[in-house]
């Protein structure tokens, strides 16, 4: 999913990809039951890489781990990046989405969730003139065990409202988002911008939800003027 983010190393920083528990067909851990230990096995990754500060991003789901690794283990945080994502907790009505995919998943698999969520997570440009990229969607729900994706979802309906937290977010920010994100929709980032002092907000072209995914080239752009600029 971040491949194309990788070619940030060109230009001098360490890029570090995790691959969270489960997923991309790992089955050497359990699933994940909350937010909380997909932040704990990407900490264990930086101390096991003798990594003391790195500038912490994710995308979605992403964004609520790194909060969660914010809550938890701040003095990690050389910057952040928050990419189409929100603070708030789910609300009642995104809670019953959640139940409704965990029984789709459970009863008919990662292929049912592809057919559901796609249209969602990329934007109407990409499907409409990028077949390559919902192909490339389509393989990496695809490559994901029910179990895994299971253990998503009850991580994202169980996770904490990171609201309080915006005001305690000291370090250099950089918010991302998609102009066609239907899920965490610009105003969703306009709100993070305001609640986490100083930080930058880019609002990205012709991109839904994977915005990294959907349009790189805008997107590292952004990264790159950040993390040389800003960090």
């Amino acid at each position: 999913m971040f491949e194309a983010q990788l070619a940030l190393a060109d230009l001098g920083w360490r890029v570090i990809a995790p691959q969270l528990r489960g997923f991309d067909g790992a089955a050497s851990d359990p699933p994940a039951s909350s937010i909380d230990d997909y932040a704990a096995d990407v900490i264990d990754l930086l101390d096991a890489l003798h990594v003391d500060e790195a500038v912490i991003g994710g995308v979605s789901m992403g964004g609520y781990i790194a909060f969660a690794m914010f809550r938890h283990a701040a003095r990690y945080f050389q910057g952040l990046i928050l990419a189409d994502t929100r603070s708030q907790a789910d609300t009642p009505e995104a809670l019953d989405g959640r139940r409704k995919m965990l029984q789709l998943v459970q009863e008919k698999g990662p292929a049912a969730v592809a057919v559901e969520m796609i249209p969602k997570l990329l934007g109407e440009t990409t499907r409409r003139t990028r077949p390559e990229i919902v192909d490339q969607v389509r393989a990496l729900v695809l490559a994901n065990s029910t179990e895994a994706i299971a253990g998503a979802i009850r991580a994202l309906m169980t996770r904490p409202d990171s609201t309080p937290l915006l005001p305690t977010i000291h370090v250099p920010a950089l918010i991302l988002v998609g102009d066609e994100d239907v899920v965490t929709p610009t105003p969703a980032a306009e709100e993070l911008h305001r609640g986490v002092a100083g930080s930058q907000l880019t609002i990205v072209p012709a991109a839904g939800h994977l915005s990294n995914l959907e349009q790189p080239g805008a997107v590292n752009a952004a990264l790159a003027h950040f993390l040389d600029h800003r960090v």
